[in-house]
């Protein structure tokens, strides 16, 4: 994939397309962009008909003539009054899809002049919208088949317009969806594939590729030296070993500032002996957290960020096996507290608390985050429209609603009220892992705050963000990438703060 930019619209060379932006009007479409006679000429028939009305994603393809490009197509933006960084993604990811639908892998694309907008949003909104949908889903099917089409991608995108800094803002766009393509890929993949050794592997890899980039990976017997109960008792139940994999990335060695971010990375889940009894074929998606730890990592070594970061990621199956633990019995965590295990299919908490306890003790966190598809009441409470946030921290927390504002990622914060820690309790040990369907979310968090200790911590529950059956916009179906974005928009405000 390749950008490029240029000032002035005649100077443009040939392509597959040239996209010219439009506003809403009553009758017909209103120009968004100033354009040379010819250009203008050559649209005027199709807007006096009135079939193109300049709507939010709308499309209307043009032949053009003694023009650099063969084709046009009209993009409506929508209301003027209304446009926002959010809109232009779903006018663009719309575009998107319409251009590679007719196989055109080259874009002139005007960008429209929009003063309410900053020239960095209005160039991010227009490149991740193209950016965002260009990512292929058909990894299994014969390529080689004369019923199959190959995918087809875009290639290659000049934006035109008078702004100085357009194709770095591009250019840091793609960065970042570098990062949520490798999320995808290791979330789309065959469980069988993306095992915990695989991560492993990929963390292997990333060293080699970003030399500022320091993984550490512990295997079983680290992990059985280090005493995470907890992470070895969700593990049994596979005949893979487990994986604890630390990336550390040190983007400003002279500061203590330290973000740690723990992502989890169950790569199969069967529920265990508590085994799902529906929906089992989408779990391959429940190391969605992981898969955000490495995309951000690998953003934030593509962009160098100038903070520290590190990313953890606990990773094993949660399989059915006689070895299997079973709900009832009492494993001790890494922390030394006890746990009931009560249903063998609320693992990710057992997987995280091991891993959370061990970045208080061993990482020094300034602040820590962890991200994991952790209930499914979190998808009856707010569905696919935002992640679950909850949090020990009143700054921690603002600071991701925000972030998640700005990259339409958005978080709702959910309570972590006192008697939420009351449903914990258990008779045979220091705590229950699960206390049945009643706020679920919120008490799974409550869980995990138990192994934080005193540091500034935000949960994140994607696990109705994470996987989607139906594409959106900008957004294809299956694996989202949901957190890269968001982690990044984070830390770079962090940054921004530090001056």
């Amino acid at each position: 994939m390749e950008f490029g930019h240029i000032a002035q619209i005649e100077k443009r060379k040939e392509s597959d397309i040239l996209v010219i932006p439009f506003w809403k009007g009553k009758k017909h479409g209103e120009w968004a962009v100033s354009l040379s006679p010819s250009l203008t000429t050559s649209c005027f028939p199709a807007l006096e008909s009135g079939d193109f009305k300049g709507k939010e994603g709308e499309t209307l393809f043009l032949y053009l003539k003694d023009q650099p490009e063969k084709r046009a197509v009209l993009l409506g933006l929508g209301a003027n009054e209304k446009i926002s960084t959010e809109i232009l993604r779903r006018c663009y990811g719309s575009l998107l899809k319409a251009c590679l639908s007719r196989k055109f892998q080259a874009l002139n694309v005007i960008i429209p002049k929009i003063d309410a907008l900053t020239e960095d949003s209005l160039v991010s909104g227009i490149s991740e919208g193209l950016l965002l949908p260009n990512y292929p889903i058909e990894r299994y099917k014969q390529q080689d088949s004369e019923e199959l089409d190959p995918p087809v991608l875009l290639k290659k995108v000049i934006l035109i317009g008078p702004y100085k800094h357009a194709l770095t803002i591009a250019e840091k766009c793609f960065a970042i969806a570098e990062g949520v393509y490798y999320a995808r890929d290791l979330v789309n993949g065959n469980a069988d594939d993306i095992t915990p050794q695989y991560l492993e592997a990929c963390a292997r890899g990333l060293a080699n590729q970003f030399p500022h980039l320091k993984v550490t990976l512990f295997d079983k017997k680290r992990i059985e030296k280090e005493k995470m109960g907890l992470l070895l008792a969700v593990n049994r139940g596979s005949h893979l070993d487990p994986a604890f994999i630390i990336m550390e990335y040190k983007g400003n060695p002279k500061s203590k500032d330290h973000t740690v971010i723990v992502g989890k990375g169950i790569t199969y889940d069967t529920g265990g002996l508590n085994i799902k009894t529906v929906n089992m074929e989408t779990m391959k998606c429940d190391m969605g957290g992981g898969a955000a730890c490495f995309g951000t990592i690998i953003a934030a070594c593509n962009l160098q960020l100038k903070t520290n970061i590190t990313v953890v990621i606990p990773s094993t199956e949660n399989s059915v096996d006689a070895k299997s633990f079973k709900p009832g019995d009492v494993y001790i965590s890494y922390l030394g507290k006890s746990v009931e295990m009560t249903n063998s299919d609320a693992e990710g908490r057992l997987v995280l608390a091991d891993a959370l306890a061990y970045a208080v003790a061993h990482l020094h966190p300034t602040r820590l985050i962890d991200i994991a598809t952790l209930t499914g009441g979190i998808d009856v409470a707010l569905g696919a429209e935002a992640t679950g946030l909850m949090s020990n921290d009143d700054a921690l927390s603002n600071a991701l609603v925000l972030a998640g504002a700005n990259t339409f990622e958005r978080l709702w914060r959910m309570p972590l009220y006192d008697e939420y820690r009351e449903k914990l309790k258990s008779d045979i040990a220091d705590m229950k892992s699960w206390n049945g369907r009643s706020a679920t979310s919120c008490v799974a968090a409550m869980f995990i705050k138990e192994f934080t200790g005193n540091i500034p911590w935000a949960h994140l529950d994607i696990a109705s963000t994470a996987y989607m059956i139906e594409p959106k916009k900008y957004q294809p179906k299956y694996a989202t990438g949901v957190g890269v974005r968001l982690m990044i928009e984070f830390l770079e405000n962090l940054i921004a703060e530090e001056g």
